[in-house]
């Protein structure tokens, strides 16, 4: 095969590195929840020298997952950044997050990589969860291989694990290697495109060994599906398999660079990186078969070369300040160059660093491929393009926003700290764009928002921990309305005598209710001036004022007043009498109305695997809501989308329901639908619960 870097399948220059290595290709690690990939990210690490030993998480000296929240959880929480040569050639890995709550992390880096590893095992129960990363990488047209870990723990063989992992993703899975068993465990491996055997060593490189017969008949059948795969598209092997002729090795080696880097197949490896096993062989893979640069800028910039580079990830140290870690993709960049936003605006690279777990080293320049951290990019957001030269056309590059689906009202618990939270949340928001900062109008909270309990658990001790933050936490209150169902006139008169001039005011008003969703409408018939038309406004200031809440305590909504006689005094009337006239004339005639309290109700769009459907829509109906209906998710084999009316009470804990009924997978978005009119039981227990929030 030919090799990459001497104009290979991908037709990359052959680009030394400053240090002699070449340009640096990027590797995101990605996959489930407890796959093993930031053990697989250590592995590698160790098996490359770039550090002394492999370290394990259990043991909580790994060079990723790193972060206080992450070692007190046991999960990656955010992508963690490590660098190595092996072959002479230089490797950026970039080790993602595998819970759905924080995959915006995995989404932020994927359009700065030239191929992912997606670390799996054989666990039916994770398939969803790889689905779901599968279509991310689809969606980006990220080129992927599989890796199967925890080889040493399976029950079943490769091929009989295929069909179980298959549906997760749209293109075929092609196995690259085959299993040596001996004792019901695999104790090494037969490389199909080689045709070669190799036994495990614990966390050494492999040695090759002769095949027995049996691998052989194995080999041969497992390799002939390979290539049956591969044949798909290209006419020449498909011949030359027709014709039972041997393919060149040549022609083969091509077909799987070519498929695997224009998403055609997704090949599968196999090992175990908690004993070192399988690591060889996947760097190999990767050393021939990653596409570099080529490829990104092709999905990313539509072919443009101008020297650029792309903001992956945001980061705030707490004595470094603001780190900005970026792709380049075209050019140099030394400490002190200037950048170019896509909106003209200029900012300068203040020092950069090679990122390596939690440390960050200064280095002196990065060239096309390299990962490095730009201090200081003070107005820079992750996602962004930026350009080295001023000439040069810029672009946006938004992150596609995710739709919170967990929100907690949140607060200073001492009020001299509210300009301190103020800040922290910004600094959290920049780091992770799927939490959402929401100002509540309705209930004057602050609302933090994101992907999940864990999620929003993870952030509330970022704030305590790393900013000192003692917080006030509770769950945001429901913006509950009211209105009436029947109509009255009432008089509101206000009249006070203190020396010198009283104040007097007197207006009769018509409450009636309205259509819902018509809001508050002030109408006057006023005739003969028993109301000067002066006055009339603050009568309608007053009746706007006193409707902000009615008799049930929440803002009065639908109704329609009318302001239809009254009277005056010539000295002792005012704009504020008149205010307090129709303050006093709502007080007094909202009760005698049926007051009733109003609900806010959601449309919702909830994502789930087809057999957990029945499971969701029981908890749909559990919580009051009505199912509009159900079909098969678009795109997505073997998922359900469900339409459902549920109201906002009911929703706030809803996504941790829906996770443990759909092996955490399950997803959902909502938008205001209409108020609704909420009585008996369930209206006295939200009156019983708004007065003790409100308390």
């Amino acid at each position: 095969m030919a090799d990459r870097r001497q104009g290979g399948a991908n037709g990359a220059a052959d680009t030394k590195h400053v240090d002699g290595t070449r340009n640096t290709r990027c590797i995101a690690l990605v996959g489930p929840f407890g796959s093993g990939k930031t053990s697989l990210l250590e592995a590698i690490l160790a098996r490359t020298g770039a550090i002394p030993r492999q370290g394990k998480i259990s043991d909580g000296n790994t060079v990723g997952d790193a972060a206080p929240e992450a070692r007190a959880h046991g999960m990656s929480v955010e992508a963690n950044f490590a660098e190595t040569d092996y072959l002479g050639d230089r490797y950026a890995f970039i080790d993602c997050p595998g819970s759905v709550e924080f995959l915006a992390e995995m989404n932020g880096v994927l359009d700065g990589v030239d191929l992912a590893v997606v670390v799996a095992e054989d666990d039916e129960r994770k398939v969803p969860a790889l689905q779901v990363i599968l279509k991310a990488l689809e969606a980006r047209g990220v080129p992927r291989v599989l890796f199967v870990n925890k080889i040493d723990k399976s029950t079943r063989g490769l091929r009989d694990l295929l069909p179980t992992l298959q549906p997760a993703s749209s293109v075929p899975l092609v196995l690259r290697q085959i299993p040596i068993w001996e004792d019901g465990q695999a104790t090494g491996f037969i490389d199909l495109a080689m045709e070669r055997a190799h036994v495990f060593h614990e966390k050494e490189p492999s040695t090759q060994i002769d095949m027995c017969d049996a691998d052989r008949k194995r080999e041969h059948e497992a390799r002939f599906t390979m290539l049956e795969t591969l044949a798909d598209h290209d006419d020449e092997l498909m011949e030359a398999l027709l014709e039972d002729i041997a393919p060149d090795p040549e022609l083969i080696f091509a077909d799987l660079v070519r498929e695997l880097q224009e998403g055609l197949i997704c090949p599968v490896f196999f090992g175990s990186a908690e004993h070192g096993n399988g690591i060889g062989r996947l760097l190999k893979a990767l050393r021939h078969e990653t596409p570099w640069l080529s490829a990104l800028r092709n999905r990313r910039l539509a072919g443009d070369e101008e020297p650029a580079l792309q903001v992956v990830k945001t980061l705030h140290t707490l004595h470094g300040g603001k780190l900005s870690i970026a792709r380049v993709l075209g050019g140099t960049i030394h400490e002190g160059d200037c950048v170019y936003r896509a909106n003209g605006d200029e900012a300068k690279a203040s020092g950069l660093f090679t990122v390596f777990g939690q440390q960050a080293s200064k280095r002196s320049e990065g060239v096309a491929g390299d990962l490095v951290g730009i201090g200081k990019l003070d107005d820079v957001q992750t996602g962004e393009v930026l350009r080295l030269s001023s000439s040069a056309t810029s672009i946006r590059a938004d992150l596609e926003p995710i739709s919170p689906v967990l929100s907690i009202a949140i607060a200073a618990a001492k009020r001299q700290d509210e300009v301190r939270l103020s800040t922290a949340l910004a600094k959290l928001v920049e780091e992770d764009p799927s939490l959402v900062i929401r100002q509540s109008q309705e209930t004057a909270e602050t609302l933090l928002q994101g992907q999940g309990e864990m999620h929003l658990r993870v952030a509330q001790e970022r704030l305590s921990g790393k900013y000192g933050l003692t917080l006030n936490v509770a769950d945001p209150q429901v913006p509950y309305q009211e209105t009436i169902r029947a109509g009255t006139t009432v008089r509101g008169r206000h009249k006070k005598q203190s020396g010198g001039h009283g104040q007097f005011g007197d207006a009769v008003l018509d409450i009636q209710p309205l259509p819902r969703g018509e809001g508050v409408q002030f109408t006057d018939t006023i005739t003969g001036g028993v109301v000067p038309k002066q006055y009339i406004p603050s009568v309608r200031d007053g009746v706007l004022e006193a409707m902000k809440t009615g008799p049930l305590g929440f803002p009065v909504v639908d109704v329609s007043v009318t302001l239809t006689d009254g009277s005056y005094h010539s000295v002792d009337s005012s704009d504020q009498a008149f205010k307090m006239a129709g303050i006093l004339a709502i007080r007094e005639g909202l009760p005698e109305c049926k007051p009733v309290l109003l609900e806010p109700v959601l449309n919702v769009t909830i994502n789930c695997p087809s057999d957990a459907t029945a499971k969701v829509n029981a908890i749909v109906s559990a919580r009051r809501g009505q199912i509009l209906g159900f079909d098969t998710r678009d795109g997505w084999e073997g998922w359900d989308e469900v339409q459902a009316l549920i109201p906002e009470a009911e929703i706030s804990d809803l996504i941790v329901e829906l996770r443990s009924a759909t092996a955490g997978v399950a997803s959902y978005t909502s938008r205001f639908d209409h108020m609704a009119e909420l009585s008996g039981k369930v209206a006295e227990t939200a009156l019983k619960r708004a007065g003790k929030q409100a308390a």
